[in-house]
């Protein structure tokens, strides 16, 4: 078998989609996506074709390590995310070819289901009382939404306490009967984050995601000591060399890579498997599309850590088209009381519309992440 073609697809809201074809008429599908820079991911997949036309599709691994090495440049969230699409991609190709879900060829499910979240509220939090109620009425036992909006360096208490109140109404709301993750988004500051971890201890969340930004694993390493919330780090990290330092420092006790940028599904299971072997909880990250969340289904199949998953369902990004409009009917995924139910069919586990899909190409998209600033002008983090 040898690859003859690749196809990228820029659909709405913020998605790209890759189509790798076969001379024996066996096709699949991968998500090469960095939000906000999909045309600079379909660029990388053009270039990355001069190695892959004609190549064996079943040899997943020498191609991963072919483009991985290849040159001096490796690493980072364009490269990472352009291999994460072609990994995916050639997975589906296997696990068509053999008739089997991607997971069967991995080694078999350890579960047949995995407990789901979805976001609420907004780039900055708001209703985030009847998003929880809505999810809840939904099947949802858990939901994940940012925790503040913009917030400098060193903010003020008045802020703080506005951010703290906001957090305890939802919790006051919604009781036990409503798993919380806070995601700090990189947007609070070491100073920042040391009082606000502090504050809102007794609120109890899931997990507080990149208390501070991906930079600053020392950093987060010394808030994990200091508090007794899990922290959770992973989605700008890149390779299984990024997460070296989280897990030598013990810097966090979930981690949250994404399939779609961190060198797809091959990548993934490195990370995961070695995350458990200090004692470290899976939760992929994925606000994205339906091809990213069928690869990160297969990877929750097969890892006994994974405890969650994201999914981008009716969050605010996904306002003129939503996961299920790019897959055809009775082929995506199946909710059941806010679990996700492991994909049975072969290779990803799902069949895109590939007629709606070239349809909403000749759309497109243009999204852009928002720049913030603060009140004396200086870019905030968004």
């Amino acid at each position: 078998m040898k690859i003859t073609k690749l196809t990228t697809f820029l659909v709405p809201p913020r998605w790209l989609f890759l189509k790798i074809e076969t001379n024996e008429g066996i096709s699949g599908w991968g998500e090469p996506v960095l939000e906000g820079h999909a045309a600079t991911l379909a660029a990388k997949i053009e270039e990355f074709s001069d190695f892959l036309i004609g190549a064996d599709p079943m040899r997943i691994e020498d191609i991963w390590h072919m483009l991985y090495r290849n040159g001096c440049y490796r690493g980072g969230p364009v490269l990472m995310s352009a291999l994460s699409g072609i990994d995916m991609a050639l997975w589906d190709i296997k696990g068509q070819y053999y008739n089997a879900p991607v997971h069967d060829l991995l080694g078999g499910a350890v579960r047949d289901r995995i407990r789901s979240y979805c976001w609420i509220g907004g780039d900055r939090p708001s209703d985030l009382v009847a998003g929880a109620k809505d999810l809840m009425d939904r099947g949802f036992t858990a939901c994940k939404f940012n925790a503040c909006a913009e917030m400098q360096i060193i903010d003020s208490y008045k802020k703080l306490d506005g951010v703290v109140r906001q957090l305890s109404d939802l919790r006051s709301a919604v009781g036990t009967e409503m798993d919380l993750a806070f995601d700090f988004h990189g947007r609070v500051h070491a100073p920042m984050s040391k009082q606000l971890l502090k504050e809102i201890e007794h609120l109890r969340p899931i997990f507080i995601e990149d208390a501070v930004d991906s930079a600053h694993i020392g950093t987060l390493a010394d808030l994990s000591r200091q508090t007794s919330i899990p922290l959770c780090i992973g989605e700008r990290l890149h390779s299984r060399f990024d997460f070296k330092p989280v897990f030598e420092q013990r810097a966090a006790s979930v981690i949250n890579p994404d399939t779609a940028h961190v060198g797809g599904i091959s990548e993934m299971l490195r990370i995961a498997h070695w995350a458990e072997a200090y004692d470290v909880a899976l939760a992929p990250h994925c606000p994205l599309g339906p091809i990213a969340l069928a690869a990160c289904l297969q990877v929750d199949a097969v890892c006994h850590n994974a405890f969650i998953q994201e999914q981008s369902l009716g969050i605010h990004y996904n306002a003129t088209q939503d996961m299920a409009d790019y897959l055809e009917p009775g082929h995506g995924f199946e909710l059941e009381d806010g679990f996700l139910k492991i994909p049975r069919r072969p290779g990803l586990g799902i069949r895109v519309n590939e007629e709606f899909v070239r349809k909403q190409a000749e759309i497109g998209h243009r999204w852009r992440a928002p720049v913030w600033r603060h009140e004396d002008g200086s870019i905030a983090e968004w």
